[in-house]
């Protein structure tokens, strides 16, 4: 009887070992359960040199979502930028959106300027308003070699 006891309590420390691997390999690897807490919307820039995938995206300091991926629009050589955005969120059809770098050397994210429109972005939806960073080589190159003149 002992026997059978040992081997029982043996198997509900397994089962519950399992179980917490699970919650956290979903947890830590940051994976959605069926459902989501966010919606896609889409971003055409001319340029997002240093943004990467899972940089914020925010609104007044405050995160409202991640940048989800990053391609290549072949046809019109820009960017595409997919984020996804907390459905509580609702971003306007005049939002505009800026890839900015936290501090002086930091991480590039993206900064949403809410718009005033009465329309707002479906899931899926496509932002037109984007601001490509500030190309900080470009400037300084400019200004070494007299490319930037004194008005």
């Amino acid at each position: 009887m002992k026997k059978g006891t040992v081997e029982t309590a043996v198997g509900i420390f397994f089962v519950i070992g399992i179980l917490c691997v699970g919650y956290l390999t979903i947890k830590l690897g940051k994976m959605e359960w069926i459902g989501s807490d966010y919606y896609t919307v889409t971003a055409r820039f001319q340029s997002v040199a240093g943004l990467k995938k899972g940089a914020e995206v925010v609104i007044s300091g405050v995160e409202i979502g991640k940048v989800d991926e990053i391609t290549l629009d072949l046809d019109r050589m820009e960017a595409l930028v997919q984020m996804k955005i907390k459905r509580e969120v609702e971003l306007r059809d005049d939002v505009i959106a800026s890839v900015k770098t936290a501090g002086l050397i930091g991480d590039k994210y993206i900064r949403m300027l809410p718009g005033g429109s009465d329309t707002i972005i479906p899931p899926g939806g496509l932002i037109i308003e984007t601001e490509s960073p500030i190309d900080i080589e470009e400037l300084i190159g400019k200004y070494v070699f007299g490319g930037v003149s004194e008005d």
